[in-house]
């Protein structure tokens, strides 16, 4: 059977929809699917070292008031921070991360040294777009 691919653009630089697209993550590699994450705007931002870490430095993507409540109920229910849903995705299949050249400027990241381990490359606008012409599954969070 040949394998599935998903591209996802992972836009978002807030703490829910980081955490939703590390479930949707950890499911396609469930299914051994190969998944690109191309990092664009504030994902870049969530990315950079000293930042996405910590999900006090991340806002809500909607309902900014629910955050406290939603945090807590992560913790209440043992449930994995994004950055550990992204890393055991990656060690269960073929899971690449890929920087925006210009989302990580806007954000003070030039070099891939600049953000969390979980980045595989710093690439350009193309390489999403092409990415998401050959998936299978094509994503924007």
């Amino acid at each position: 059977m040949e394998e599935k691919k998903m591209c996802i653009g992972l836009f978002t630089g807030s703490v829910d929809k980081l955490t939703a697209a590390g479930v949707v993550i950890s499911g396609a590699a469930a299914l051994d699917m190969k998944v690109d994450i191309y990092v664009l705007l504030q994902g870049a931002r969530a990315f950079r070292k000293g930042i996405g870490e910590n999900a006090d430095n991340l806002p809500m993507a909607e309902n900014t008031s629910m955050k406290e409540e939603f945090m807590q109920a992560l913790k209440n229910l043992n449930v994995k921070t994004w950055v550990e849903f992204f890393r055991e995705a990656r060690e269960l299949a073929d899971v690449k991360i890929h920087i925006c050249g210009l989302a990580g400027k806007i954000w003070g990241g030039e070099k891939l040294e600049d953000f969390l381990d979980l980045a595989d490359d710093i690439c350009g606008i193309g390489a999403y777009i092409a990415s998401a012409q050959e998936a299978d599954v094509n994503l924007f969070i």
